[in-house]
């Protein structure tokens, strides 16, 4: 399975921006740290942004390429906007929802979760990280699953009372995706526009 690899915390200091979502993932961070602290040009800072949304998501460039291909198509089809479609869709990947609902702590880790079997979606297994979760579909632990206490602990602790696209049964161990989430509720720092641009050329 294709993923990105590498110090985390290193990543997140070189794109001058906290994309994995950990407290100390910048402390260490300073000025000439970040590419975003150079002087770019608007090539530089587009291609900046892109790396950073790949980076949230944690996808690789050629499958961040047919994500955005897709968006630009599919928004023009739906009278919608091409980034905030692309932002959209990345959100309902199964592994970033494995995540975003608190079973995993990282979405390395909440894609590991996905690959090794840990979750079904309404009763069916699904094994495969990008799979799109549709508003009304359910992921649930197994059962099994549930004896491994960081999975459970994961999930029993960690709050996502800001996210409302999401919805968590905790006597079930289970997760919903109960409407598409705005952008304004997307808990992430981007310009979805510049990496359009980008794409655009």
């Amino acid at each position: 399975m294709a993923k990105m690899m590498g110090p985390r915390f290193k990543l997140a200091r070189r794109l001058g921006l906290n994309v994995i979502g950990h407290p100390k993932a910048m402390k260490r961070a300073g000025k000439g740290t970040s590419r975003a602290d150079k002087k770019l040009s608007d090539y530089g800072i587009q291609l900046l942004e892109k790396q950073r949304l790949r980076a949230y998501y944690g996808v690789l460039e050629k499958q961040f390429e047919k994500y955005v291909d897709k968006a630009m198509k599919e928004a023009k089809k739906h009278n919608e906007i091409p980034g905030e479609y692309l932002l959209k869709t990345l959100e309902c990947r199964l592994d970033n929802l494995v995540y975003r609902s608190g079973f995993a702590n990282s979405i390395r880790q909440a894609r590991q979760m996905v690959s090794h079997g840990h979750f079904t979606i309404n009763g069916e297994k699904v094994d495969i990280p990008s799979y799109g979760v549709k508003v009304g579909d359910e992921i649930t632990l197994k059962e099994k699953s549930r004896k491994v206490e960081t999975f459970r602990e994961n999930f029993e602790t960690t709050s996502i009372s800001n996210l409302p696209y999401i919805e968590k049964k905790l006597d079930n161990y289970t997760s919903k995706l109960v409407k598409m989430p705005e952008r304004e509720e997307l808990p992430i720092e981007i310009n979805e526009q510049l990496i359009i641009e980008f794409y655009s050329k």
